[in-house]
């Protein structure tokens, strides 16, 4: 799932990743000057921020946290009694709704095109390495990562009637675009009250229509991938109704034993969740945010040379890869 950007004079982003938790009840609303009538909202959900800028008057507030509530019902491992959190369980008699439908759909169609770089059910070595709601296991040994890769693989999940089949030891876990998910539902239900410029950003994910309160279209940063702490940004980026992600592995990671980065980015592949030399990857597409949020994510499994083949037969996909060459210096891809 994800480094952080701004989008420029209209809000500052204060977080990075989310985890797909309840949302919090500190929601501030502010209006622009009378000249533009643009309406900004700002809050907590999933574990980060959200910020959302629409051209209209009316506050959709009670609305924007009706349908956060419903999507986590239906997607956050970390309510017990969500959706997803009984289907983890074993329940097979559950009907799953239209955000978990979604979250399915899209998921195995981006499984499928990236040859299972990414991969929603590796929940439990997600929750092994300690990035998940799950029980964390210190420093895993080969063996146990072998175990644990036994019991992922999206092929075997069928979804017939409503109903989920999967096998019993199987976990979803869809954190690396529920974000980018939830931002499409917003800004679909902006459209259908006939709201056209609009920006919505949740944890640094975003989707952009129409213009800003300046009649230009929005602008957003993507940030430098420094290791420090410390945060810098050197390129802008001009959203035309476009969606926009980005995922990064160099500031959410822990430390083994041995003093070794664990990144929260797991290759389905192997299981292991290692630092490769593609540090951030920012993906854009005139789409849905849910798209560019679960290819970003398998880009970082990839890796740059894999990615870069990938995009030969997806024009459709714009990036910006920052990784580092063989002297350690950080360069920067973009087609």
């Amino acid at each position: 799932m994800k480094s952080t950007q701004y989008f420029l004079a209209y809000c500052i982003i204060i977080s990075f990743l989310c985890n797909c938790q309840p949302s919090k009840k500190n929601t501030q609303t502010k209006k622009s000057s009378k000249k533009d009538t643009y309406t900004k909202l700002q809050g907590a959900i999933f574990g980060t921020t959200y910020h959302i800028t629409y051209k209209d008057t009316t506050d959709y507030q009670a609305s924007f946290d009706s349908i956060f509530n419903a999507f986590n019902y239906s997607l956050s491992t970390y309510i017990p009694n969500s959706i997803i959190s009984k289907i983890n369980k074993g329940d097979s008699t559950i009907v799953v709704d239209d955000y978990f439908k979604e979250a399915f759909d899209k998921a195995k169609k981006i499984y499928i095109e990236s040859d299972g770089y990414f991969d929603p059910t590796i929940g439990k070595l997600i929750n092994a390495y300690g990035f998940g709601s799950g029980k964390e296991q210190k420093n895993l040994t080969e063996k146990e990562v072998s175990t644990l890769l036994k019991s992922k693989g999206f092929d075997k999940i069928t979804l017939h009637d409503g109903k989920i089949s999967k096998p019993f030891n199987i976990e979803f876990n869809v954190n690396a675009f529920a974000k980018g998910l939830g931002i499409d539902i917003i800004g679909r239900f902006l459209e259908q009250k006939n709201v056209s410029n609009y920006l919505v950003e949740i944890g640094g994910e975003i989707r952009a229509r129409g213009k800003n309160p300046k009649e230009k279209l929005w602008k957003v940063a993507i940030d430098d991938p420094n290791t420090d702490g410390t945060r810098s940004t050197s390129k802008l980026i001009e959203l035309n109704n476009q969606s926009m992600a980005t995922s990064g592995n160099y500031r959410k990671f822990k430390l083994n034993a041995e003093g070794n980065k664990i990144v929260h980015t797991v290759n389905p592949k192997t299981g292991l969740a290692q630092e490769s030399n593609l540090l951030s990857v920012s993906v854009m597409k005139q789409g849905d945010c849910a798209d560019v949020d679960a290819y970003a994510t398998a880009f970082l499994a990839m890796g740059l040379e894999k990615t870069k083949t990938f995009l030969q037969n997806h024009p459709e996909l714009k990036v910006v890869l920052l990784f580092t060459n063989e002297k350690g210096e950080i360069n920067e891809f973009s087609n």
